[in-house]
């Protein structure tokens, strides 16, 4: 959810000094009470310690925003005055440059920014609907995208924040409402959603560039609805023990390139309903607590596809059979395990291992198969103990038929698509970063990329990528 700021690159002194879980009223920062005051097989880990410690804060896994504290404290007493008649608010700022320096297609520098405010209403306070809550998020993105003008590569981002709506002054990202029931144990999101915000993410994925706020395996889908592009829906949210969780709920499927502003709902047309369902698992494992998060979600997407065959020459024609497409399911696994802790008792003060594997329907997904690996690794550098290290390895699949109709098309002379040099088969990215935070509400983070088969084929060179992140928050 974007409805608060967590800290990826280390606690800061107000983090480090608060060790024990708010019991409040339940907001989009805060975990859900357990249904049944159990556990499941984290049971059988550790006898003493359960999913829900005292010493690891409730708040602040599932967020996008990536830093700490605030560029002005001094408005502090302004924040505190309107959250307490109902309103609180964020506003902040993401600036990429990356540059192509070797391979690709040229070499070249690209600059995209992102301006991001996120509101939240207290309808109790403001309406008298007590728990009651309404979310905002507006944006202005601009600049352009490196991939297309210096790489060639045209199915993986390899800068961030350009991504579907760039140019666009006041982009309307999400807007919905949030109320939890039964003594906060379930909890239910209704309006204009981002499933990538909700499902198949975490704050570690969104340290990576590429990576974020999804995998590319996922967010390449139309029905996934990859943030900024909202769409309606809506997602119940529960906590069955101690440490499990479940979410599902019901969105439109609609193409992600339609409504680009975000506030022309009656320019979306709907091609089916999105149904997905994750569980994660959040053990706390030996004597330091380490938090893990373990993910299986699945998604159905009703919408009918066309087979990724395309249009088949006539002289292969009887090479095969039907191909007329059909819905679209998404698996997905994906894991982190803090491995070290460092500087705090939080679920960030510490160092994780990351992996996932993401499979799509192949006749009508782009992408197939992707899997990853990584870590994310906090204080590594004697006297930094802060700054946050991460390195990421990524391979995407592309799909066979995409890849056969392409091969018959090349045999035939004809075009195999725009920006297509050869049938298309795999590729894979490397990307690594350091997060420095320079001061309360500023982290600046150098970026190394390495793309591997730019456009899925072997015609354009390995490109090698830097550049500088910038995340600032008023």
């Amino acid at each position: 959810m974007p409805a608060a700021v967590v800290n990826i690159t280390g606690p800061g002194p107000a983090a480090l000094s608060e060790n024990r879980p708010k019991k409040t009223t339940l907001t989009s920062n805060e975990q859900l009470e357990a249904l049944f005051n159990t556990e499941s097989i984290s049971s059988l880990l550790n006898r003493h310690d359960d999913a829900l410690r005292s010493s690891d804060l409730a708040a602040g896994y599932y967020v996008p925003a990536q830093t700490f504290g605030n560029l002005v404290p001094q408005i502090s007493p302004v924040r505190k005055w309107l959250q307490n008649r109902g309103f609180s608010f964020q506003f902040s700022y993401k600036g990429e440059g990356l540059a192509n320096v070797g391979g690709g297609i040229r070499k070249g520098m690209d600059y995209a920014h992102e301006l991001t405010l996120t509101t939240r209403f207290d309808l109790g306070k403001l309406l008298g609907l007590n728990g009651w809550f309404l979310h905002g998020v507006v944006m202005e993105r601009a600049g352009r995208e490196v991939s297309y003008d210096y790489v060639g590569e045209h199915r993986i981002l390899l800068a961030e924040v350009h991504s579907l709506d760039g140019g666009r002054a006041a982009h309307l990202a999400d807007l919905y409402v949030e109320k939890a029931f039964y003594h906060n144990s379930i909890n239910i999101n209704l309006g204009r959603m981002t499933l990538t915000h909700t499902y198949a993410t975490s704050v570690l994925l969104c340290t990576f560039m590429i990576q974020c706020s999804a995998p590319v395996g996922v967010k390449s889908n139309a029905g996934w609805s990859v943030y900024p592009k909202a769409t309606w829906g809506g997602t119940v949210r529960l906590r069955p023990t101690r440490d499990l969780t479940l979410r599902t709920g019901v969105y439109q499927a609609a193409s992600l390139t339609e409504n680009p502003s975000g506030w022309s709902w009656g320019a979306e047309h709907a091609t089916g309903v999105m149904l997905p369902v994750e569980l994660t698992w959040e053990p706390f494992l030996g004597p330091q607590n380490l938090p893990g998060h373990y993910k299986v979600g699945f998604g159905h997407d009703t919408s009918h596809y066309a087979d990724l065959i395309g249009k088949v020459p006539a002289a292969y024609l009887s090479r095969i059979g039907a191909h007329p497409g059909g819905p679209r399911d998404t698996f997905y696994f994906e894991a982190d395990q803090m491995v070290y802790r460092k500087g705090g008792n939080h679920q960030m003060a510490g160092g994780y291992l990351l992996a996932g594997y993401i499979h799509n329907t192949p006749s009508v997904s782009a992408f197939s198969d992707q899997f990853y690996v990584g870590a994310s690794l906090l204080g590594i550098l004697p006297y930094r103990p802060f700054d946050r290290l991460g390195v990421m390895y990524s391979y995407y699949q592309i799909s066979p038929n995409l890849t056969l109709g392409q091969r018959f098309r090349q045999m035939a002379g004809d075009s195999m698509g725009a920006f297509v040099n050869g049938p298309q088969t795999h590729t894979a990215t490397l990307e690594a970063y350091y997060g420095i935070p320079v001061i309360p509400g500023l982290i600046a983070q150098p970026v190394f990329e390495y793309m591997m088969r730019p456009g899925e084929t072997s015609v354009i060179p390995n490109a090698i990528l830097v550049g500088l992140k910038v995340l600032a928050t008023l």
